[in-house]
């Protein structure tokens, strides 16, 4: 691509953004008629399942959510048993959210839901264009994830591809 094409890609780019983000909005839209579960609430099991325990206030900056949001979705998980909070070994006055054995298995359904949705979307692409679109939009997340304010790029932890 030449210097003269990149403005017009960066275009292309940006205009394609706010349509992804209205398709994501629309899928979940439609998932949540379709299902009793509280997805908002599971997908916070992805972070703690490949992190470890973690206290509720780290959860909320780690997914760049409002505190008193992932508190109500915390408070859900935990009254599904998909989490339970052990006092936290540092803190005694604070606690760590540990995913349970139930958890892991709404975990991994949940996973299965989204890659059986991905492979229907991807049916009939081949696998080097499947590969070249999960790298480059992982780089892509990875580095906008880098832009976020307020955020050491550093201390990001890059989740791995297959869950994004």
């Amino acid at each position: 691509m030449s210097e003269d094409d990149r403005p017009a890609e960066l275009r292309r780019l940006s205009e394609q953004l706010p349509r992804f983000m209205r398709l994501v909005h629309a899928l979940k839209t439609q998932l949540a008629k379709n299902d009793n579960r509280d997805r908002a609430a599971l997908v916070l099991l992805f972070p703690l399942a490949r992190l470890g325990p973690l206290r509720q206030g780290a959860l909320a900056e780690l997914v760049h959510a409002d505190p008193s949001t992932v508190s109500r979705h915390v408070a859900a998980l935990v009254e599904q048993g998909l989490v339970h909070r052990v006092a936290d070994e540092s803190d005694g006055r604070a606690s760590r959210l540990h995913v349970t054995d139930a958890g892991h298995a709404a975990l991994e359904t949940l996973r299965r839901e989204r890659e059986s949705h991905l492979d229907q979307v991807t049916a009939a692409w081949d696998d080097a264009d499947l590969a070249a679109l999960t790298t480059l939009f992982g780089r892509l997340l990875d580095d906008i994830a880098t832009t976020l304010p307020g955020t050491d790029a550093g201390s990001l932890p890059t989740e791995p591809r297959e869950i994004r």
